[in-house]
Formats: C-alpha cells, sequence, structure tokens
C-alpha cells in the first residue's frame, strides 16, 4: 500500500508539471526565441528560474550528506549562493543589454563578441559542456534514492536507478520540445515544491530532532568549526570551496543563460533581492537539519541518504513529499543544464563549424535529445557509484571556474584580449585537471587551496600577462571601446538590434 503513495505521489505531481507546460505551450518562433524565451519573462519567473536551476535535487543528498558527515563546513553553499547572487547586480546590466542588443543565446556566444572571437566562443562552450556534464550524471544519480526510498523496501537500488533514469528522461521530452521558455514556466511550479515545502520539511524535521534527543550538544565538537590550518584538509580549503562557488556561479552556462531569459535588468536585480533571502532560509533548515541528524541511527553509515531516512519518522505521506521536493529540484537542475548545454552545442560549436548563424530551433531541440541520451548511458554505468557525490560536484567546479577570469575581466575590464582569454582559460583548465589528479582533495603544500583555486591563480596571470605584454591592435581596441560605449545610451532594454555592423557581425 505504501508504494502506491510513494510512486502515486510522482505520477501526480509528473502529471502536474506536464499540464502546466501543455498550458502554456507556445512554438518558438526561431533559435534566439527557443534559446532564450523571448527574453520575456518578470521578476517571479526569473527568480524561481534561477533558483531551480541554481540549487539541484543534490542539495538534499549530496551537501545534505556533507553537512551530516562535517558539520559546521556543510554550509559553505549557503555563503557562495549569496555572492553568486551579489554578483547578479553588477552582471545584469552589461550582460542582459548585451544580450538583447547583439540577440546573443549562450555564455559563449557573449564571450565571442566581448573578445571578437570565435575560438574563444568555442573554447568557452566546450569548457562549459565538459564540466557540466557530472552535473547531469549527478542529477540523475539522485533519483536513485527518491525511487528507492519511495518504494518503501519493495524496489531495491539496483532497479530504482533506471526508474530514476527513465523518469529524468521522459521529462526531457518537453525541455526539447519548449526550450528555455519550458524550463523557466516549470521551474515556477519546481521550485515551490523544492525550495518551499522543502523548508517546511526541514524546519518540521529539526524541531521533530531537537525534541528527541538529538541536539546541537550531541553532535560530535568537531562539527562545530571549519577546517583550519591544521587539519587535513588545511586551511585554506574552506576559502578555496566558497571562493570556487561564487565565481564559479555565472560561469556554468545554465545559470548564466537566465540573465538572457528576463524581461530587463531592473527584473535581473529584483530577482537578486527575492532570491538571497530564500536561499539563506533554505539553506540554513536544510544544514542545520543535517548536522542535528548526524547522531540519528544509520546517518553516519550512509550521510547521502540523511534527507530520506529522517523523513521516513513522518510517516509515508511524509517521505513523499521529501522525495517529490528531491525531484522537483533535480527535474529544474537537469533540464535547465541540458537546454543550455544542447542550446551551446548548436549556436557555438555546430554553427562555427558550419559557418553560419543557426536559426532553425530544430538543431537545438537535436543536441539536447543527444546530449539527454549520452548522460542517461553514462548514469547508467556509473549507477553503483553513488556515494560521495559532492565529491564530484566539487571536482566539476574546478573545471567551470576556469571560465571566470575570461568572463569577469571581459565584461568589467577593456584591456583584455582574445588571445589572453584563449590561452588563460586553456592553460587554467588543464591546469586544474592536473591538480586534480594528484591532489583530490586539496593541496597541502598551498594551505589546502583546492586544484581550480590554484589554477585560477595561473589563468588570471596569463590573461593579465596577455593584457599587457601583448596589447590588442588599435582597431581591436576602438572595436571593444564600442562595445562598451554601448552600455552608457540610456533605456538599452528597448533597444534590439546594434546600429553598428561591425560590433552586430562579431556577435555571429
Amino acid at each position: 500500500m505504501e508504494i502506491w503513495i510513494g510512486y502515486g505521489g510522482v505520477v501526480v505531481f509528473f502529471a502536474v508539471i506536464v499540464l502546466v507546460l501543455e498550458r502554456s505551450k507556445r512554438s518558438a518562433t526561431g533559435f534566439s526565441d527557443y534559446a532564450t524565451a523571448g527574453r520575456s519573462f518578470g521578476p517571479f519567473y526569473s527568480t524561481m528560474a534561477f533558483i531551480n536551476t541554481w540549487l539541484p535535487g543534490t542539495i538534499f543528498i549530496a551537501f545534505a550528506g556533507y553537512a551530516a558527515s562535517a558539520g559546521v563546513a556543510g554550509f559553505y553553499f549557503v555563503p557562495y549562493s549569496l555572492l553568486a547572487v551579489v554578483l547578479m547586480f553588477f552582471l545584469a546590466k552589461p550582460v542582459h543589454r548585451w544580450g538583447k542588443r547583439f540577440d546573443l543565446r549562450t555564455q559563449a556566444d557573449l564571450l565571442g563578441l566581448r573578445y571578437g572571437s570565435k575560438p574563444v566562443r568555442v573554447i568557452a562552450a566546450v569548457i562549459g559542456i565538459v564540466a557540466s556534464f557530472p552535473w547531469l550524471v549527478l542529477g540523475m544519480q539522485s533519483l536513485t534514492y527518491v525511487f528507492s526510498y519511495l518504494s518503501f523496501g519493495v524496489v531495491p537500488a539496483t532497479v530504482a536507478v533506471f526508474i530514476g533514469i527513465f523518469v529524468i528522461v521522459v521529462r526531457q521530452i518537453w525541455t526539447v520540445r519548449l526550450g528555455a521558455r519550458g524550463i523557466v514556466i516549470s521551474d515556477m511550479v519546481q521550485g515551490i515544491v523544492a525550495y518551499g515545502i522543502g523548508t517546511l520539511i526541514a524546519f518540521g524535521l529539526l524541531v521533530w530532532l531537537l525534541g528527541n534527543g538529538h541536539g546541537f550538544d550531541r553532535i560530535d565538537p568537531a562539527f562545530t568549526t571549519i577546517p583550519g590550518p591544521d587539519s587535513a584538509v588545511g586551511g585554506l580549503y574552506f576559502f578555496s570551496l566558497v571562493l570556487t562557488g561564487a565565481l564559479g556561479a555565472w560561469s556554468w552556462p545554465d545559470i548564466f543563460v537566465r540573465l538572457f531569459t528576463s524581461n530587463g535588468t531592473a527584473t535581473i536585480k529584483r530577482s537578486a533581492v527575492q532570491a538571497a533571502p530564500i536561499i539563506l532560509v533554505f539553506g540554513s533548515a536544510v544544514s542545520l537539519f543535517a548536522i542535528a541528524a548526524s547522531t540519528y541511527p544509520g546517518v553516519s553509515e550512509a550521510p547521502d541518504a540523511v534527507w530520506f531516512i529522517v523523513a521516513s519518522i513522518g510517516g509515508p505521506v511524509v517521505l513523499t513529499l521529501a522525495g517529490l521536493c528531491v525531484l522537483a529540484g533535480t527535474m529544474g537542475n537537469v533540464g535547465a543544464n541540458l537546454q543550455a548545454l544542447g542550446t551551446q552545442a548548436a549556436n557555438d560549436i555546430v554553427g562555427v563549424a558550419r559557418g553560419s548563424r543557426v536559426e532553425n530551433p530544430r538543431v537545438g531541440q537535436i543536441s539536447v535529445a543527444v546530449l539527454a541520451i549520452v548522460a542517461a548511458i553514462f548514469a547508467l554505468s556509473t549507477a553503483t557509484s553513488s556515494a560521495g557525490l559532492v565529491q564530484l560536484a566539487q571536482i566539476s567546479y574546478q573545471g567551470i571556474v576556469q571560465l571566470a577570469p575570461t568572463l569577469f575581466f571581459g565584461i568589467f575590464w577593456r584591456r583584455g584580449t582574445a588571445t589572453g582569454a584563449a590561452a588563460a582559460m586553456i592553460a587554467g583548465f588543464v591546469t586544474a585537471g592536473v591538480l586534480q589528479f594528484f591532489f583530490p582533495l586539496s593541496i597541502p603544500a598551498l594551505g589546502g587551496m583546492t586544484s581550480g583555486v590554484a589554477a585560477l591563480i595561473v589563468n588570471a596571470l596569463v590573461y593579465v600577462g596577455f593584457a599587457f605584454l601583448a596589447p590588442a591592435s588599435a582597431a581591436e581596441r576602438a572595436r571593444v571601446d564600442r562595445l562598451f560605449d554601448t552600455l552608457a545610451a540610456p533605456d538599452h532594454d528597448q533597444v534590439a538590434q546594434s546600429a553598428d555592423p561591425a560590433l552586430e557581425e562579431t556577435a555571429r
């Protein structure tokens, strides 16, 4: 009987999402509309789209598991998420206005415009896809817990993984068909479930734990401190996690494109104001719950399952709602990732390779479908390696953050060059990969710095070095000046085309 409650809840929730999508269905008028939803969404939708993309379902599993096994260090995703929201304010104006003025569709598209370089555009696209791919696998694997626990012992994990992957792949039918518009609309419903109901469940379970002998006075004393200089990981480890999280936030292609789907810079800034308290309250609730639950029977042996283990005390209804929170968060993150990466592959790799700008949304739909199939195959092949998912998430951050110098220097500093940007991204990504192989967690000789932060230093030095030692030509400096000067004119949000053919051509 209980499995009917658990799986029945999933069916009802899935049906609601499909109903919402079908009622709001509108065919894309072109590739830009497919990629950016016509840059048409207001603050509420933009806020929920950002949060449902930013906070994946693995927040309830990998990140909660980290807090349950490491204590307050597990809070690290809260400060870096808030820093990411702060960066929204500074990115809003140049990114949205350049995006609308030059019909930019992706993060790599913007970098191609800024540096007037197709190689920069392709390199950024490839790094974005390679580094983001593990998150697709993380999302698909996280559903193993959902369908295993919601079966109440009937379905083993070895079977649940197939069910989870099947469900998330079927969900992508609407991602393929509707593009960014479908993602943003579904994020509204999924976000309310994942982070609204999720916050209530986390606080409810926390109150129960505190009242039933699992107070914070019972936790391991080591849980109350973050790693210091004398710790095994080093004093700079926690700092590195927060830094890579904050800088890496807008390096993710799926997060970055949220700036293109909003209808104006004021909307983006309002979304940041709305998102900050939601992230703070939700993140704190989940982290505190996980820390208190560290003394609950069975959690120390399987910290990644802490959300489900403790939710079981509320009976089948509470456990089902807890599972739906994970499912909703996963749907949002996986769908947004696939849509962004598929669009980027079509726009910035296929489009550049064939020498013409992609205008048919069918190319993006095919790219999304192919990525979904490849990710599903990879998730199945690694289905038995579900423990310690947070390590895989952190590894992917080491790679994606290597886009940060090229992105932030490029948007806020006129001097950077295409050669420097390309060399910096490649040097940083390769350095991060080599260091990650030898130092999977942190680098002792650098005080606990992670491979990504160490590579960022190399990355930034290469970028700045080229800017000063091999500066851009006079013609290129003039082009960049004209590009930045477009930000000075009033009310750019109402301008859809550039009057400068030279600038417009670089966006192609």
